[in-house]
This record gives structure tokens, sequence and C-alpha cells, in this order.
């Protein structure tokens, strides 16, 4: 199977993204790859507020949110001696996410789903779900349903001796990863 070289993940700072952060950091350190955190700033979603809403301070907001759901993933990555970048991107999220992932060579892309299900679905749509379905990049999705609080359970530690000697050792120490949270 293929080696990780650049991991992206979009995170957007809802209760249990510190899961998904380290569980993408977890994958990054076993196959020595670099990390990208990525928060997609979804203006269209403020296009409905009426135009004597106060825009001043808005933009600051977004940003302060931001720049905190990536501190997730610079601890998370610190946490586990690898290598991140982060970004800060406007417009669609599964649209963004889609196109950071392709144009900047990324092997794989680790996010976070909050298992909506029924009308919800329906009607809100996910992002994970649309990103799973557009991307040509593999897509790993993490369970973080239950929210924040049980993060530490799941949280994957790899030991710095634990580099994989051969791509077959790199494989079955992935895949022995990728369940780590209880999942299918």
């Amino acid at each position: 199977m293929v080696l990780y070289d650049r991991i992206i993940v979009p995170i957007d700072g809802s209760a249990g993204s510190e899961r998904v952060a380290v569980h993408a950091a977890a994958l990054a350190a076993v196959h020595d790859a670099e990390l990208h955190g990525v928060y997609v700033v979804n203006a269209g979603s403020f296009a409905g507020l009426p135009m004597e809403s106060s825009w001043e301070g808005l933009d600051d907001m977004l940003r302060a949110d931001a720049e905190s759901a990536l501190d997730q993933v610079e601890r998370a990555a610190e946490s586990q001696g690898v290598p991140v970048e982060t970004h800060v991107l406007e417009g669609t999220p599964s649209r963004e996410i889609v196109e950071f992932a392709e144009r900047g060579g990324c092997d794989l892309i680790v996010m976070g789903t909050h298992g909506r299900g029924g009308i919800d679905r329906l009607l809100l749509g996910s992002v994970a779900e649309k990103v799973v379905r557009a991307s040509k990049v593999p897509v790993l999705t993490v369970r973080i349903e239950g929210g924040g609080d049980d993060a530490d359970e799941f949280a994957v530690e790899v030991p710095d001796d634990a580099a994989p000697e051969s791509p077959a050792e790199a494989d079955a120490v992935a895949d022995s990863t990728a369940t780590a949270d209880g999942g299918e």
C-alpha cells in the first residue's frame, strides 16, 4: 500500500475536533508525513444577515475561531513531533477541502464526522460526505459523535522508535491506527 507524505486535516473547532487532530497527527508520525491543518471560513453562511447587521468585528471573530481550531492541530502535531502547517481558507468547506488536497498533492484527508442521520443529514448535508464523494484523494473519517469529553480515551500514541522499517510494516501500523477509534 501507499505511504502517506502529506496529510490534510480539515478542522472546524467543534466538540471532538481534538480527537480528529490527534488521530491525524498519529498517522503523520507513523508515516513520517507532513500535516496540514485546514480551517475553512464559510463566509457564505453569513450572507443572510440583514444589511443593518454590524460587519465590524465579524471577520476578526471568524479568524479567531479559525486560529483556535488550528491550535488543536498544532498541539497534536507537536506532541507527535510532526511538521505542521496551518491554512485558513474561505469558501464552501467541502469544495475548498477537496481543492486544497488535490492542488497540494496531499495523499490523505483525515476528517471528522458527527454521525448525523435522518432528516438532519437530508436538510443540512455533511461536509465529510461531500468530500468523500468529490475527492480523488483518499478520505479517512473519524467519528466524533459524543463530543470531546472522551477524546483522550481514543488518543493514539505512537512511540518515537515506532517508525516502520518497511512499507508492509507501515501498512500494518496504519491499519491498526485507523481502527483505534473503535470504528469499523
